[in-house]
């Protein structure tokens, strides 16, 4: 843990979830993900003024984290990345990071769409928070995910994060400006029960509900 930085480096762990931080020997695997992704991902993302197939090459990668290691000696990101079963498979950045009265930032994640509908970037996201809001002395995460987005918003619904409101044009992505649905979560909100258990608790009250719906109203 550094003073600029509380809380990092990172490495946190929940049954076949991981996160650390990320290294340069990811550089292969993340090209192959990110380039094998395009069509899953490019709809989401600002665009990089080149190709996807070259702004995700290994040479990408490895310019991207230098600029990464400077953002995280000045204490304003935390670029994670989230691995199944000790794999690489995904990333989540807790960034812009603001200190002192603020204490806020905003969280961030892509997964393979291979890895999807696992439960990983939920779990790698509560996980993140908790750790972001007691050991690294933020006291405010925001996650801005546009309204299309459904598996970004289902993971936002599964931890119970509170829906603030639309932004308008938030950000430029995909050739206009687009609306953002903003979430976000507080130190007092975690104080009683970590992301993580409220996850579960959610996931069991969910389930329930589905096993004691009449099955004769269960459409066709």
């Amino acid at each position: 843990m550094t003073l600029s930085n509380p809380g990092w480096p990172v490495h946190l762990e929940h049954g076949d979830v991981s996160v650390r931080p990320f290294r340069r020997s990811d550089a292969a695997r993340w090209s192959q993900l990110r380039r094998a992704n395009e069509a899953w991902l490019a709809p989401w993302e600002p665009g990089t003024g080149t190709t996807w197939h070259e702004a995700h090459s290994p040479a990408a990668f490895r310019a991207m984290l230098r600029g990464l290691k400077r953002s995280v000696k000045d204490g304003t990101s935390w670029p994670l990345a989230v691995c199944w079963q000790g794999q690489l498979a995904g990333g989540l950045t807790v960034g812009n990071i603001v200190r002192r009265a603020f204490g806020s930032a905003y969280a961030g994640y892509w997964i393979d769409r291979g890895h999807a509908g696992k439960g990983i970037t939920a779990t790698a996201l509560a996980m993140v928070v908790d750790h972001a809001l007691t050991v690294g002395r933020l006291h405010r995460i925001e996650v801005n995910i546009r309204p299309e987005n459904g598996p970004s918003n289902r993971v936002a619904e599964k931890l119970g994060l509170r829906q603030e409101g639309l932004h308008k044009r938030y950000l430029y992505i995909d050739g206009d400006w687009r609306d953002h649905y903003g979430y976000a979560v507080t130190a007092e909100e975690i104080a009683t029960e970590r992301m993580i258990d409220r996850m579960a608790r959610l996931a069991r009250a969910e389930s329930e509900r589905g096993a004691s719906k009449d099955p004769r109203q269960t459409s066709q």
